[in-house]
């Protein structure tokens, strides 16, 4: 069976003049582009550019299908608005990944199923608007990749090993349970079960006397700093800095894999 390849790219914030369009046909015969999107599905071959160059040079935000399960998103974002010690507390080896160049931040995010049917009906518009989100300080959308590529194991036992079930979840944002309409289009591309993401949602509450006890001990210039965060629009990764010393406890990978096991029905964990 040969092999399908299909690309879309979205110029969301600038979008391409004719020169610019001219270019991006030299490296992809056949494609549609126009000022803001391009679009192209090959047989048996590939894209002849990488797409991290396209995004570095002239989109914002890509999307990759193969009918072979592989599925890419890649997010270009102002590197001020995502600082690298909060992104990589999300970070999964060949699944969530960024990457700085210069003022920019890519994100990666990956998906594998090679017993999945090919699907091209999820729309990048659809997915792109994480970006401006992850831009205001939501870091949802890191926390369902970062969900999504563990929840790959159950349907490959090879993604991972033993040991990483051991591993910690990373800072779980408020309002897992209300995603936004991006964010399912987000989860969904990424193969994030329903279980799984409700057993996430769960999480215990922030313990708010710890918080209180937190922000009143802060120096006045910390202080400062925090509200003109806010005061940015980055009000989630400063509530994240906020809770990081007040912390619920964090459950492993084991722990969700193996609760979300429990809502499913008993012929799904059967395998009937």
């Amino acid at each position: 069976m040969s092999e399908i390849h299909y690309y879309e790219f979205l110029a969301a914030q600038r979008p391409l003049n004719r020169a610019q369009q001219a270019e991006v046909r030299e490296f992809a015969t056949g494609a549609t582009i126009t000022a803001k999107e391009f679009s192209v599905e090959y047989d048996d071959r590939e894209l002849q550019v990488d797409p991290v160059y396209l995004m570095l040079h002239y989109y914002d935000a890509h999307l990759y299908t193969a009918n072979f399960g592989s599925r890419r998103v890649l997010l270009k974002l102002p590197r001020a608005a995502l600082p690298p010690h909060t992104a990589e507390q999300y970070g999964v080896n060949d699944r969530v990944m960024f990457a700085a160049a210069g003022e920019q931040l890519i994100l990666d995010l990956v998906s594998e199923d090679i017993d999945e049917d090919y699907d091209r009906s999820h729309v990048l518009e659809d997915i792109a608007g994480v970006r401006d989100e992850i831009a205001a300080g939501d870091l949802r959308p890191l926390y369902l990749a970062w969900l999504a590529s563990y929840g790959e194991w159950e349907r490959d036992e090879s993604t991972f090993c033993d040991e990483d079930e051991d591993l910690v979840e990373p800072p779980v944002p408020a309002g897992l349970d209300k995603i936004t309409a991006p964010q399912q289009a987000l989860a969904t591309f990424l193969r994030l079960d329903d279980d799984l993401l409700a057993v996430a949602s769960q999480a215990p509450p922030d313990d708010l006397a710890a918080l209180e006890a937190s922000v009143k001990g802060l120096p006045d210039a910390e202080k400062d700093q925090l509200l003109l965060a806010v005061a940015r629009g980055q009000a989630a990764q400063t509530r994240t800095e906020l809770l990081r010393g007040t912390d619920p406890p964090r459950r492993t990978v084991g722990e969700l894999l193996d609760a979300a096991a429990t809502l499913r029905p008993l012929s799904c964990r059967c395998g009937i």
